[in-house]
């Protein structure tokens, strides 16, 4: 079975009140599916700086692939984290930063391509620079086998409705939080649904093969295929959610490129969600037997 992975995105560092973790949704994606045992190739850019050297050297601790991982002459993204009360994140982003200036010439284009990745992962944040939305699109035009997820992640003042409706009418499977759901219905005029009708209508709007809707604590809906699934969540302390949804997206990747049916993947995404929601920062260590030992209400 293929399960090479290709992620571009960003690679940042979170500033939190007691001090910085790295992270940022396409690097916690790529440590968490690593993980799991896929291999990912990272394709980011960090600054040539100090942050930038101690996020190379965490990759390489974490086993995260770097072949793809530039340093370029822009500063290494950060992002200010502010905690509410039951752990859920705000954010406040640097930019410009290192993850807006990727390249690709020809030859590192065609060294991807060579790899015949099963799957690319994309999100919205980094696709908001044009520069990097069309390097991605040239990816997709280069990597025509390969399956697109993309992990919607709306973050304020890092979308608009043509970018979000163009990225979703590139994807095969759709991620995203029940909040952005309601965003989405907002941004194309429909009414709110159930997680069921929703799953559907953008399934076939966009022509995807799986649409996925996280709820926190609540769980997940999973929509596959024409068949749907609900399953329910963890009951866990969390320390925060950074991280958490980069998680589950790691695990419903495994679970759909390994066939299982909706409710066993949605499941496993949903433990592995759990787990890193119970541990401080977007990729602390985890292990199988924690995801297993979950049990529910």
């Amino acid at each position: 079975m293929n399960l090479t992975t290709i992620a571009i995105g960003e690679i940042l560092w979170d500033l939190f009140p007691d001090g910085e973790r790295l992270g940022g949704a396409t690097f916690n994606f790529c440590a968490h599916l690593t993980r799991l045992g896929a291999p990912v190739h990272f394709l980011s850019a960090l600054g040539n700086d100090p942050r930038g050297e101690r996020a190379r050297a965490r990759s390489l601790s974490l086993k995260v692939e770097t072949g793809l991982l530039q340093t370029v002459d822009h500063p290494t993204g950060t992002v200010e984290v502010v905690l509410d009360s039951e752990g859920r994140p705000t954010f406040t982003l640097r930019r410009p930063a290192a993850y807006d200036r990727i390249s690709l010439d020809k030859d590192r284009l065609a060294s991807i391509a060579a790899m015949e990745p099963a799957w690319l992962y994309y999100g919205t944040l980094h696709q908001i620079v044009p520069e990097m939305r069309e390097l991605t699109a040239h990816l997709m035009e280069s990597l025509t086998h390969a399956t697109r997820f993309y992990d919607v992640n709306l973050r304020p003042e890092g979308f608009t409705k043509e970018l979000v409706e163009s990225l979703l009418e590139k994807a095969d499977v759709i991620k995203l939080s029940d909040e952005e759901s309601v965003e989405i219905d907002r941004m194309f005029g429909d009414h709110p649904s159930t997680a069921d009708a929703f799953c559907d209508r953008i399934a076939r709007r966009f022509e995807a093969r799986a649409v996925c809707v996280t709820r926190g604590a609540r769980g997940c809906a999973l929509w596959h295929m024409g068949a749907f699934a609900e399953a329910p969540g963890y009951p866990v302390k969390v320390a925060d959610t950074v991280g958490s949804g980069d998680a589950f997206a790691a695990g419903l990747l495994w679970g759909l490129a390994h066939g299982w049916d909706i409710r066993h993947t949605a499941d496993f995404a949903n433990r592995i969600g759990a787990v890193v929601a119970s541990k401080a920062g977007g990729v602390p260590a985890w292990s199988m037997a924690e995801v297993e030992s979950l049990q529910t209400h």
